[in-house]
């Protein structure tokens, strides 16, 4: 029996119909077999083999306090409680904790691998140190296979998060690609993520999954605008960006762009994978091979 938790999600509805029937599945909706907010509460569990757990908070930049700390409360809080609810019954076997590549806290570089420092400062990626942490501490204590996967951009039907808004940009004509767009930035099918889970829950480890290739976002935007039968993105040379980014440092949070947005999308960062590789025999497809927008 599997337990997965965040099946509501983006991967998690990947998982879900990946796995199938195999798996009880825990969240704050009524369409889970167990319904609890494990932000708030220790949910009672059945026995289960192995945990997935991929719920958690992401796609926002928070604006209050208590925004910020609603991350600590879903990623980290949640987590003690999911793992205080496991207690109440024979442990798992297993369990794959799905984590992000946040957790480096660098904006930029080449073939990065799980040996880089934790160094993330944001409450995102903050969190999910913090969570990775306790549930490695807590597998080791009672002796449970642990599993932590740090994903990249994660490509697939209806994303959420950048790639959604970068699709709707598209779609509407308002998206442009900065100064030839030749960032290049790690990405990871979600296909491929659930393909290997219980490959990867028999061995366990910290792994880094992109799919090996690191494309570009004129790659990626051109893609895009292939699929929805548009015209070519237009690209916006970096100065005229810049201006643009500097409204938008003072306008706020409304404006699209920003001087830190800028700089991501005009600075590679790619991740290596070549652990996973060699642990498990991850082989993924490539993105701009086999992503469909619908």
């Amino acid at each position: 029996m599997i337990l997965l938790t965040g099946a509501s999600g983006f991967i998690g509805k990947h998982i879900l119909k990946e796995l199938d029937t195999k798996v009880v599945t825990i969240g704050r909706n009524f369409q889970n077999d167990i319904i609890v907010d494990l932000s708030k509460e220790i949910p009672s569990l059945p026995e289960v083999d192995l945990v997935i757990h991929s719920a958690g908070k992401a796609h926002s930049v928070p604006k209050t306090d208590i925004e910020k700390q609603s991350f600590f409360d879903v990623n980290v809080k949640g987590t003690e409680n999911l793992i205080q609810g496991l207690e109440k019954n024979r442990l798992p076997k297993q369990f794959i904790f799905i984590s992000s590549v946040s957790v480096y806290g660098v904006i930029s570089g080449a073939n990065i691998n799980e040996e880089q420092p934790l160094m993330a400062k944001d409450p995102y990626g903050e969190s999910k140190i913090l969570t990775e942490k306790l549930v490695q501490d807590w597998c080791a204590k009672n002796n449970i296979v642990c599993t932590i996967l740090r994903l990249p951009l994660v490509v697939g039907k209806n994303p959420p998060g950048n790639l959604g808004a970068m699709i709707n940009g598209i779609r509407k004509g308002f998206y442009f690609n900065i100064a030839g767009a030749n960032a290049k930035k790690s990405m990871v099918l979600a296909d491929d993520i659930s393909s290997v889970l219980l490959t990867v829950a028999e061995v366990g480890g910290v792994y880094n999954l992109t799919d090996g290739y690191h494309p570009n976002f004129y790659e990626l935007s051109h893609l895009i605008s292939k699929q929805l039968g548009k015209d070519k993105v237009n690209n916006m040379p970096f100065w005229i960006a810049k201006i643009f980014a500097f409204f938008g440092d003072t306008i706020g949070f409304k404006f699209p762009i920003n001087s830190d947005k800028l700089n991501k999308l005009n600075t590679s960062l790619t991740f290596d994978d070549s652990k996973a590789r060699e642990s498990f025999g991850w082989n993924p497809q490539a993105v701009l091979k086999r992503f469909k927008i619908n």
